[in-house]
């Protein structure tokens, strides 16, 4: 059976009889965790665990946000609590590689943890630029101000990603780190020139377009198009995603819940896969929203199905060796260290 080019959420920590019944029937590609989601290990194996039972596939994705700081689904008591990317990047250390290194370590150690409930996907890093008087919304989840910066720390979080066996998304691709609002609640606008997208938001994802997959923005870029924001704007796609950067990965939209987006589900689902996403993304768990977004999305095929086997693939190995204490003993040295 062909697999539906979405990814849904569920309600809570279990999934429920008309859950099991929705996953058998619409085959969704993967499935998303939230904290609403999460108690204990031995829970979220058995969540992931019975989400593959229902669609008849023992490799079906499953999707989290696992940043570190704000963004992290799974947290204490029974998983670390992670520093957020900026702390991670800003250690007061003389060796630039020492921050690197901190940083491709706290996301190896990030993928053990998931591997190990049945995880696969990490929706990280953020590759964002912020600006000084952009919406928190970012904030401290990106490694830094400048665009150089922000692709390395990038890079070698999505390496430490890979050696465990998860695989990243980079996000939010072409770039939230100038907008004025948060894209939860409210839909961005940002009127910067083309030249200075390209020099500032753009770049990351640019040295970054050997990675397996993304994610988009719901943000306007009036520089490119001044109507439909990033997630359903055809020529966002031609022109910047496919087209400057040159990205053949895979890619998911945002949550299609989020306010930044109108029209129906169903509306926001169909806009996004014509604009040129792969996989639509749908996070809140509402089983009625579901059913109206799995309605609206294709069968995964064609180009799409090829990037999903291409970025899959890449974690088709053994995580690289970890002895995780060692590991997480190297990583709070360096968190303490004073340079």
């Amino acid at each position: 059976m062909t697999t539906r080019a979405f990814v849904s959420g569920c309600a809570g920590p279990r999934l429920t009889v008309d859950e099991i019944a929705f996953f058998r029937d619409a085959d969704p590609w993967g499935l998303i965790l939230f904290r609403r989601n999460v108690e204990t290990p031995e829970q979220v194996l058995a969540l992931t665990a019975s989400f593959r039972e229902a669609v008849g596939r023992a490799d079906a994705p499953v999707l989290v946000d696992q940043e570190g700081g704000r963004v992290q689904r799974l947290g204490p008591p029974h998983w670390p609590a992670y520093p957020s990317a900026r702390t991670l990047a800003s250690l007061p250390v003389n060796n630039p590689l020492v921050r690197r290194e901190a940083v491709r370590l706290a996301s190896r150690l990030m993928a053990h943890d998931l591997r190990a409930v049945g995880i696969t996907i990490d929706c990280a890093p953020v590759l964002d630029v912020p600006l000084p008087d952009a919406h928190a919304v970012i904030g401290d989840r990106a490694y830094a101000g400048e665009p150089d910066a922000v692709a390395v720390y990038g890079r070698a979080a999505a390496e430490g990603l890979l050696a465990g066996g998860v695989l990243p998304v980079i996000k939010h691709m072409p770039g939230h780190g100038r907008a004025k609002a948060d894209s939860h609640l409210a839909l961005p606008v940002v009127d910067a020139s083309w030249d200075d997208l390209l020099a500032r938001d753009i770049a990351p994802f640019a040295t970054l377009s050997d990675m397996p997959a993304a994610m988009t923005a719901h943000v306007v870029y009036t520089a490119i198009d001044h109507k439909a924001p990033g997630t359903t704007s055809r020529t966002v796609f031609r022109r910047v995603i496919r087209g400057e950067i040159g990205y053949d990965g895979l890619v998911f939209s945002d949550d299609l819940s989020m306010q930044a987006l109108s029209g129906s589900l169903s509306d926001r689902a169909g806009a996004a896969i014509a604009a040129g996403v792969d996989i639509a993304l749908h996070c809140n768990g509402k089983l009625d929203e579901m059913v109206a977004v799995a309605g609206a999305v294709p069968d995964l095929r064609g180009a799409a199905r090829r990037r999903a086997r291409a970025a899959m693939a890449r974690i088709a190995h053994r995580p690289e060796p970890l002895d995780p204490v060692d590991a997480r003993g190297l990583l709070e040295a360096m968190l303490a260290a004073t340079g």
